[in-house]
């Protein structure tokens, strides 16, 4: 009886292509995998060595920069040298090879940090300590691969680089990307000649060991391997060519190009012939680091250290004959940074928290860079908005606009936001996140009909059950609550995913479905987070209520997308609700009132003999009621320049 139905399910089910089995087999799964459950999940608080990497070390290095762009300059690559001998790019390398491997936690704090003083050193900072040669040797390298680079990575005498996009491969990181063929030298040893033309490889220009990622053929079956496959590159290989950067809109990071026809040794291939045609899989299962960690670290730093400016920035600067601060309209624009500031930081800790358990969530990740990278643009847009012309103009005060010039390059970078969100989220996620669609998809493609008919069964209990609970039969949750929008969510999702591979054309509602997927993550994300802090119940529950009415909002227009089966969703409809004014009146005299808010939002972010320091001395002084007119005047000044002659 159930030959009909697999037949039926089968012309259902998207095409699948090897890369996409590779990136649904690679990684796992965590609180995601809860919410389409209907229920809320939490990691176990980290409770490691946050402290490994002596602070003062850095204090020092931050003290000391200077402002200067760090690429190009004309003082021989200077910082990017002192980042890589004093062992910031070894963060993945363990103690035995002299590296310094950090928790997850330790190293997003560190990376906030750096980006916090300078976007563009928190760049070079980052990119070695995500995807790139030192964790692909570290998980994949033969031993003597490891014991020759490792060294040499973490005391810095080698800078690495990770060549994988080109003109013709971005966010379809697999798309027409170089290519690599099998061929016989002069002396009959198997070689493998490549062409490359990379772009968009930050560190390149300094870099003098590059992974690099191409398609290997092997037409005369020389091998009998192919496929994406990552080898090692030294600077200095003949037919290498490192001659031109990239200028991503003047913010200062190393990026460029690799090119050339090289020939490379079948030893050069990281992890040996072994590992040959493997490749993709390799770097989907390091690839959750970049987005999970790194992207997210740069977001909060923008965004907190926005927030924490302009905190103090509305109390200082007056506008007819009052501060900012007393004026509504700043407040609402202030309450917004907060809220997308917080809910930054809480999804940062708890993420952070899930990969110290040693989780690798791909689907996590993927929010992670899509949600973080967003929502700092809209911190920073509403900061600009609020310092008006200090924003503008180019100055020692002006805190904002290497920040504000950077947040597209994080939107850009390791998969466009758009495309995250619109096909990778929910419209492949939903096939790694959801508790038996993948499990019924494998029996599928390997014609197991017993499988099918346990995974089917399964599928078919866990929807009835969560839309029954959507009925609200069998829970005790109030409507308003968290709990029942994920039960709302996982309800809505079952019906979605009916529609299959329609769901990859499918993007605007794919976008939606991972709108509300994100949200929901990012909710529990909060709520946890003032677990640990306990820093405000107001604003922890201001923020969820935000996004179960963006939620909400979202679901309508899904529901009145869908096809008949809309008529069976009419009940998770919602009468359209926005937050009352005295609310968010309310949520701005908590954000001012409540110093565990500011104190959260400091952590971090380095604020030493900087104009953020200037600004925390101003509200102490106006805190304690006096009126320093020379420190008020400073930190309200713009940049002057003499005029040319």
């Amino acid at each position: 009886m159930y030959r009909p139905l697999f037949n039926f399910v089968k012309r259902r089910i998207p095409r699948i292509s090897d890369t996409e089995m590779i990136a649904l087999q690679s990684g796992d799964t965590s609180i995601d995998r809860s919410i389409l459950q209907g229920k809320i999940g939490y990691p176990m608080a980290f409770d490691g060595n946050i402290h490994k990497f002596k602070e003062d070390t850095t204090n020092q290095l931050l003290r000391s920069f200077d402002g200067s762009r760090i690429y190009p300059n004309e003082n021989n690559n200077h910082w990017i040298q002192r980042l890589a001998k004093e062992k910031y790019f070894s963060f993945l390398i363990d103690e035995k090879y002299g590296g310094v491997k950090l928790s997850v936690n330790e190293l997003s704090n560190l990376l906030t940090k750096i980006a916090s003083v300078d976007p563009a050193l928190g760049v070079a900072t980052m990119v070695p300590n995500s995807l790139g040669p030192g964790e692909l040797l570290t998980i994949y390298g033969t031993t003597e691969q490891k014991d020759h680079y490792l060294p040499k990575l973490a005391n810095g005498e080698m800078i690495p680089c990770f060549g994988l996009t080109g003109p013709n491969n971005g966010s379809d990181a697999t798309g027409t990307i170089d290519k690599g063929v099998f061929i016989r030298d002069k002396e009959d040893n198997l070689k493998i000649k490549v062409n490359l033309n990379k772009r968009y490889i930050t560190l390149a220009p300094v870099a003098n060991l590059m992974g690099i990622a191409f398609e290997l053929e092997d037409p005369e079956n020389l091998m009998g391997k192919s496929g994406i496959t990552v080898a090692l590159v030294e600077r200095d290989h003949p037919g290498l060519i490192q001659s031109t950067h990239h200028n991503p809109l003047d913010v200062g990071f190393p990026n460029g190009t690799i090119k050339g026809e090289i020939t490379l040794d079948v030893e050069q291939v990281i992890g040996g012939e072994e590992n040959i045609g493997k490749g993709w899989k390799m770097l989907m299962e390091c690839l959750s680091a970049g987005r999970g960690v790194s992207l997210p670290a740069t977001a909060n730093a923008s965004s907190k250290v926005a927030t924490f400016g302009l905190f103090h920035y509305i109390k200082a600067r007056q506008q007819f004959r009052m501060s900012l601060a007393e004026m509504e309209a700043i407040q609402e624009k202030f309450v917004n940074m907060v809220v997308q500031t917080w809910i930054i930081q809480s999804s940062v800790d708890m993420t952070n928290d899930i990969l110290d358990e040693g989780k690798s969530p791909a689907v996590i990740s993927a929010i992670m860079k899509q949600q973080t990278t967003e929502r700092a643009r809209m911190v920073l847009n509403d900061a600009m908005d609020i310092q008006a012309g200090s924003a503008i103009c180019k100055g020692p005060n002006n805190f904002l606009e290497k920040f504000y010039k950077s947040a597209p390059i994080g939107i850009t970078v390791e998969g466009s936001n758009t495309l995250t969100r619109s096909l990778i989220i929910f419209a492949q996620g939903l096939n790694k996140s959801h508790p038996h669609i993948f499990p019924l998809l494998t029996s599928i493609l390997e014609n197991n009909i017993g499988e099918f008919r346990i995974h089917f069964n399964a599928l078919v209990v866990h929807s009835f059950s969560l839309y029954v609970q959507s009925l609200g039969w069998g829970i005790m949750v109030r409507e308003s609550s968290l709990e029942h929008e994920l039960v709302r969510f996982a309800t809505l999702t079952n019906f979605v995913a009916l529609k299959g591979g329609a769901l990859k054309k499918e993007q605007m509602l794919a976008g939606d479905m991972a709108d509300q997927f994100s949200n929901l993550y990012l909710a529990i994300c909060v709520q946890y987070y003032q677990t640990k802090t306990n820093s405000s119940h107001v604003l922890t529950n201001y923020i969820i209520q935000q996004l179960i009415m963006e939620n909400r909002k979202i679901m309508n227009r899904v529901i009145d997308n869908l096809g008949t089966e809309r008529f069976l969703l009419q009940h998770l409809k919602s009468k359209d609700s926005s937050p009352l004014y005295e609310e968010k009146r309310k949520m701005f005299q908590e954000i001012m009132n409540n110093p565990s808010i500011l104190h959260e939002i400091k952590q971090h972010i380095f604020i030493e003999n900087n104009i953020l320091e200037d600004l925390e001395n101003t509200s102490v002084v106006l805190k304690e009621g006096n009126v320093d007119t020379d420190l008020r005047n400073k930190v309200i000044q713009v940049g002057e320049f003499e005029n040319p002659i």
